[in-house]
């Protein structure tokens, strides 16, 4: 199935679930008719054993790293994982390749972390490389992409891009960068009520990872925000162009303002309304993490989309 023009997907967060809590989930995603599954390399599961795993739990969905850390795997092996999920499950495996945080990769990986644009297009060039020894054929491979270049280097060298916590006029450049005819699969997220207060909060506390993280925050930079946006947990104005919510034609009207733009794709993050205590637990970090699925809102959003 891969990916196809103006199709929605579901980014799953792993690191909250049981391997047997995935495949639930996984399989009720399918149920509902989304073309696709993205989950984030983190602190618990393999990329790719992960994706392998959601593959063997499913019957038709797309499963897409989004994004595997490029710093947890040399280029060969690289190939070889994409190769051989493609071999067993032919094209229903994306791989999304990014350079992660620094944060991530100095600190529980031990790299240095070194600048994205340049280790990235190394990557890429020790990959193909590779390729010429070895057997197989490649799986569709996109990069996780916020800052313009590395967005130019995924539409020049891979099938497109894959950016995340960007709002529609991110898309839209984006699609001016890349070019017609590359995937572009950006995610949104969705929080399923009409009260700004609660949506607010609930998407401070599921975001905050990302207002000290440099990759996100210097992309909304980059679009106009200011730095008193990144204040307290983010200004309004911020919020609120980073998180859909209200009734669902007003969250329908913001997956088709990315559709418009230019995704190919839009990939959907619920932030549920939950509080502190009933928050599941990430399990190898032992932190809160609010954003999980939000079946009520998956489930409403999935028809006639």
């Amino acid at each position: 199935m891969s990916i196809t023009d103006k199709s929605v997907g579901v980014f799953l967060y792993p690191d909250n679930f049981s391997g047997a809590e995935l495949a639930t989930a996984a399989r009720r995603i399918e149920a509902l008719g989304y073309q696709s599954i993205w989950y984030p390399e983190v602190y618990y599961y393999e990329s790719f054993t992960l994706g392998g795993y959601l593959l063997s739990q499913t019957e038709r969905i797309t499963i897409a790293s989004g994004i595997a850390n490029i710093y947890g795997r040399d280029p060969m092996t690289c190939v070889q994982s994409g190769r051989s999920l493609r071999s067993f499950h032919g094209d229903r495996f994306v791989m999304g390749l990014g350079v992660s945080h620094e944060s991530i990769v100095s600190g529980a990986h031990g790299h240095a972390y070194g600048k994205p644009l340049t280790t990235m297009r190394n990557y890429l060039d020790d990959m193909d490389r590779a390729r010429e020894h070895l057997l197989g054929e490649d799986p569709p491979v996109v990069l996780g992409a916020l800052g313009w270049k590395m967005i130019e280097l995924s539409g020049t060298r891979t099938c497109g891009a894959h950016p995340f916590n960007s709002p529609p006029e991110h898309t839209r450049r984006t699609r001016e960068i890349i070019g017609p005819d590359k995937w572009l699969c950006t995610a949104q997220h969705v929080c399923w009520t009409t009260d700004a207060k609660a949506a607010r909060a609930a998407a401070r506390k599921a975001l905050e990872f990302y207002f000290v993280t440099p990759n996100h925050y210097k992309n909304w930079l980059r679009l106009g925000y200011t730095e008193q946006d990144l204040q307290g947990g983010g200004s309004n104005r911020l919020i609120d162009a980073l998180v859909a919510w209200g009734t669902e034609a007003q969250i329908r009207d913001r997956v088709q303002q990315h559709f418009d733009a230019g995704a190919t794709q839009v990939i959907l993050n619920t932030i549920r309304l939950l509080p502190p205590e009933a928050t599941p637990k990430v399990l190898a970090a032992g932190v809160n993490y609010q954003s999980v699925p939000d079946w009520e809102a998956l489930e409403g959003l999935a028809t006639r989309l």
